[in-house]
């Protein structure tokens, strides 16, 4: 879990994104796209066309941080909105990124054995 600082806004960006984007184009989608301000401190949540990658880009006083994450089995619970940003809280961004349904928290899928 990506340890979030008290105070720092969580936006999903509904739809699915180009996962092929990297950390510049991400930030010009977030400013010119979603009409937020990239250097503000926020993180920004990405979700594949597939539903089972999730990019996280996060810009803070040292710098630009790009996380990634795969789920083996399943796909991360979005929301349903075409277009803009959602805003979550730590906790729903917690229960996302574990697989688990942030709007009626249960485990979507659990590993039934090691290796």
């Amino acid at each position: 879990m990506i340890p979030v600082p008290a105070g720092v806004r969580i936006w999903v960006a509904t739809g699915h994104t180009d996962m092929r984007r990297g950390m510049a184009t991400l930030a010009r989608q977030v400013e010119q796209q979603l009409g937020k301000v990239f250097h503000a401190g926020d993180l920004f949540v990405f979700r594949g066309r597939r539903g089972d990658l999730v990019k996280i880009l996060w810009s803070d006083a040292l710098g630009v941080s790009l996380y990634a994450k795969r789920l083996e089995k399943g796909h991360f619970i979005w929301p349903s909105a075409k277009d803009g940003a959602i805003a979550l809280s730590a906790s729903q961004l917690a229960c996302m990124l574990e697989g688990i349904d942030w709007r009626h928290p249960q485990r979507t899928w659990r590993p039934s054995q090691v290796g």
